[in-house]
């Protein structure tokens, strides 16, 4: 059994660049390097090989991992949770999301939250446009983790890196993109919905761990967060690691470094999905890596 390699999506924004590094979303349906698979996509494969991913249930690959370089801030922005964007997004998921910050400039911040203390004050702020009040702006360092749930205003700010794991959905409404231009006219915003689904009052919460679902029993691996949709972790790959894959499937990012698996050399941004009943993988080399699986 083979592990499935990747060729990512990569899209150029007005505020940076991102790498779909492993998507079976139609926005940017990753292409399969592996010579058996040869001109499939990843949501071909999810419908015609459903036991290379344990026959999980469901008409789309569940999860989307990206890799965002933003030059510039992205939007403020919120997304629905599975019911609202069934409801109003034409049967799309929703979108739970979390980011591992791969780099960070000094000085650098980001967006979590809001300051309204309920739903009435978020609607009065959002149209009253008083954002310095309303959003809540947060530094950032690399290495920094964040659980971000449907209805929680976020957004990523000009100087960071992050690897993003997420439900696989491209459901983003835009609160405020600081009345830029795109091709000479604003942005599309999407205020009512935003007013719909941000929950109020922002609550700072811990991401949910479960330490019953593990990867490895190296101190190097740490799990970041288990919620209903996803569970991630974090590797720092220091010469040798091994990793158990008992999962429907496994999702790998290498996100620093060097190394080789499966007779391949490896570098930043190279991603795979390790197949239902892989087993054992053993890594070597000097590299960080993000694991990801339901």
């Amino acid at each position: 059994m083979n592990p499935i390699f990747l060729k990512p999506t990569l899209k150029t924004l007005i505020w940076g660049t991102e790498q779909w590094g492993i998507s079976g979303h139609p926005s940017g349906d990753d292409e399969i390097l592996n010579e058996e698979f040869a001109g499939k996509t990843l949501s071909a494969l999810w419908a015609e090989k459903p036991e290379l991913f344990g026959n999980v249930s469901g008409d789309r690959f569940p999860l989307l991992t990206k890799i965002i370089d933003a030059k510039a801030d992205l939007s403020i922005q919120v997304h629905p949770n599975d019911e609202y964007a069934n409801k109003n997004e034409n049967g799309s998921l929703g979108k739970t999301e979390c980011w591992y910050i791969m780099d960070a400039e000094e000085g650098a911040t980001i967006v979590i939250g809001h300051n309204a203390k309920d739903s009435s004050e978020v609607k009065s702020m959002i149209e009253n446009k008083k954002w310095n009040e309303f959003i809540r702006v947060i530094p950032v360092h690399k290495g920094d983790f964040f659980f971000i749930e449907p209805g929680t205003v976020h957004a990523i700010k000009g100087g960071t890196v992050i690897l993003e794991t997420q439900q696989s959905s491209d459901i983003t409404y835009r609160v405020y993109d600081y009345d830029r231009l795109q091709d000479g006219k604003p942005r599309q915003l999407h205020v009512k919905q935003s007013i719909d689904v941000i929950k109020a009052p922002f609550e700072n919460k811990e991401a949910p761990l479960n330490n019953e679902k593990t990867i490895s029993e190296s101190k190097n691996v740490r799990q970041l967060v288990s919620c209903e949709f996803f569970t991630v972790w974090y590797a720092k790959l220091e010469n040798q690691l091994s990793v158990e894959q008992n999962y429907p499937f496994l999702l790998c990012s290498v996100i620093s470094g060097q190394c080789e698996f499966a007779g391949k050399k490896l570098a930043k941004g190279d991603h795979f999905i390790l197949p239902s009943g892989f087993g054992k993988a053993e890594f070597s080399g000097n590299a960080e890596l993000i694991f990801s699986s339901l």
